[in-house]
């Protein structure tokens, strides 16, 4: 529900704020004084697009803002928590319009984009009018209002449901069959990738060991002459360390018999003796295994190289060498199910599918009965809005399938959408002898507006939206028409906020509050202002819009009489 509207510095308006209540709102005025610009600023705050010619002249920018009352649980509310607002808040919807075409738009205080504000605002408020802002001319609203008016709901959603269960296993079962196009070079690469490892027959920390190896192949020669060389100095020479300490040791032994004290010194020495000994044995052992071989080293190297490659190729080291290895063995296993996977999804999805078409079938012959009732109700509404030779329609059409439709969402050469298989079209003829025409080609405003409000009265306890605006309903009726279309909006408010402009006394009488719409002139500036009117105000009011400026006390007679009639 529309709590609060404040409009500054756009078209004539300086600076004006209503608040509104449930029920029905009349707003009247003189010609001019600025009722569509009011509606302009609502529809603005809606989400239509804005224009730097709507600022008043003279400043730089104008604003406008709107409370709303949301009722928990609904779509409005639902949107607003994916969004990241509050809907308990309310919602508060900001625009300030920009000379220089910069406009901003706020939502709850946060900087919002023309789209969130669309998505929110959608279902919140209609406004019927020759400028309409309204969701009951777009046809692809049609099939959810006769959906909305047979109760058909539920079954709608089951059709909603079934749609979005099969659309992943579509995509599912894509991905599988892409995969199984591609299987046969994919296997070739993956078993090739598995026969290279397999047949290097990697062992853990071999390339450390290769590599130590190569560096002592490469230095064969120098290692050989070092190592004989130590062999000859420790042992095998004239004069050699071994030689030299056992001459030492003698001589300790000798100089022990003087001095008992040097024993322990002799037997270092022939300890000392005994491990050079065993270091020249090894020494000798090592020297055998020296090898001055190219052809290992060339085997070496090769093996090296082949290491090199595949650390390369598949991560860096020989453990994630065997890691892939590991990987192609799962992947070559998941490949050979995927025909498996396939048809599991295939038969799932053939169950799915002739429960969708069941549903969507059900779902559209329901709706071709509920459409005869639906049409023949908008014209006895309209009978007595003063269009009793109006012709309406509900036209039917299926969606055909083409190469982009998936098999499992059509059937009989038409797509199955989230919504069934129907278009919904509502078709009118205003006047005798004229074709049946989409209710959005009504030209004329007041047509239009009763029209509208026909299909209100109807929807009334089933429409979700909260507030309708109804600009030049009264156009081209009166009296007693006026009377109907009068009772009929104040019917309507005892489910919906109604606003609505109106020149006619019939209408305005019906209102449970009204707003007069005024313009002056002040410092050589047009400026409209708006009131609430007291009862005394509104008998007068009703007067002036009874017989014009000059108010005379016949008139005020038949105010006072109608508004205690309504």
């Amino acid at each position: 529900m529309l709590q609060e509207i404040s409009i500054k510095n756009f078209a004539i308006i300086d600076d004006l704020q209503i608040s509104f209540s449930d029920g029905l709102t009349i707003l009247s005025g003189e010609t001019g004084a600025g009722k569509s610009i009011i509606i302009n600023a609502v529809n603005l705050l809606l989400g239509s697009r804005a224009t730097a010619s709507l600022i008043r002249t003279g400043c730089e920018t104008a604003e406008l803002e709107a409370l709303f009352q949301i009722t928990p649980a609904s779509r409005i509310a639902a949107i607003m928590e994916e969004n990241g607002y509050d809907p308990e808040e309310g919602l508060l919807t900001r625009r300030i319009i920009s000379r220089s075409d910069r406009h901003r738009i706020y939502i709850n205080g946060r900087l919002a984009t023309i789209q969130l504000l669309n998505s929110i605002t959608e279902n919140l408020a209609s406004i019927s009018g020759q400028h309409a802002h309204q969701g009951l001319l777009k046809e692809e609203q049609h099939l959810m209002i006769l959906d909305q008016f047979g109760g058909l709901m539920p079954l709608r959603e089951e059709v909603y449901r079934c749609f979005h269960e099969i659309l992943p296993l579509i995509q599912n079962l894509n991905d599988l069959k892409a995969l199984k196009d591609r299987q046969a070079e994919h296997v070739q690469l993956l078993e090739f990738q598995q026969k290279e490892i397999m047949e290097a027959s990697i062992i853990i920390g071999e390339d450390v060991d290769l590599e130590q190896e190569r560096i002592r192949l490469k230095n064969g020669e120098a290692l050989f002459q070092a190592v004989h060389g130590s062999i000859d100095e420790l042992y095998s020479a004239q004069g050699a360390v071994i030689e030299r300490l056992a001459a030492v040791k003698k001589d300790l032994d000798k100089a022990s018999q003087i001095d008992p004290e040097l024993s322990s010194k002799a037997e270092s020495i022939a300890k000392a003796t005994f491990h050079l000994e065993d270091i020249a044995e090894e020494l000798r052992t090592y020297l055998k295994k020296i090898e001055i071989d190219e052809n290992r080293l060339e085997t070496v190297e090769a093996r090296i190289d082949t290491l090199v490659k595949l650390k390369r190729k598949y991560g860096g080291s020989l453990e994630a060498v065997l890691s892939h290895f590991e990987s192609i063995d799962k992947e070559l296993s998941g490949i050979e199910n995927i025909s498996e996977n396939i048809a599991d999804i295939q038969e799932r999805l053939s169950g799915l599918h002739g429960k969708l078409v069941n549903l969507a079938m059900k779902l559209s012959r329901k709706r071709k009965q509920t459409a005869k009732i639906f049409a023949e109700k908008v014209k006895k509404e309209l009978a007595t809005l003063k269009m009793s030779q109006t012709e309406f329609k509900v036209s039917f059409k299926t969606i055909p399938a083409d190469k982009n439709n998936d098999p499992y969402l059509t059937t009989e050469g038409n797509a199955i959408n989230e919504t069934g298989i129907d278009r919904t079209t509502f078709l009118i003829a205003p006047n005798v002898g004229e074709p049946l025409k989409p209710l959005s080609n009504i030209v004329s405003g007041g047509e239009l507006s009763r029209v509208v409000l026909a299909l209100k009265a109807i929807l009334a306890k089933t429409d979700a939206v909260e507030t309708i605006v109804f600009d030049e309903v009264d156009a081209g009726i009166g009296g007693s028409v006026a009377e109907v279309v009068g009772k009929k909006l104040s019917s309507l408010g005892r489910y919906h906020q109604i606003i609505c402009i109106t020149h006619l006394p019939q209408i305005a009488k019906f209102g449970d509050h009204h707003f007069s719409i005024s313009k002056h002139v002040s410092d050589g500036r047009t400026k409209t202002s708006i009131r609430l009117l007291s009862e005394t105000e509104r008998i007068k009011e009703i007067a002036r819009m009874l017989g014009g400026e000059k108010i005379t006390r016949a008139t005020l007679d038949h105010a006072h009489e109608m508004l205690g009639a309504g």
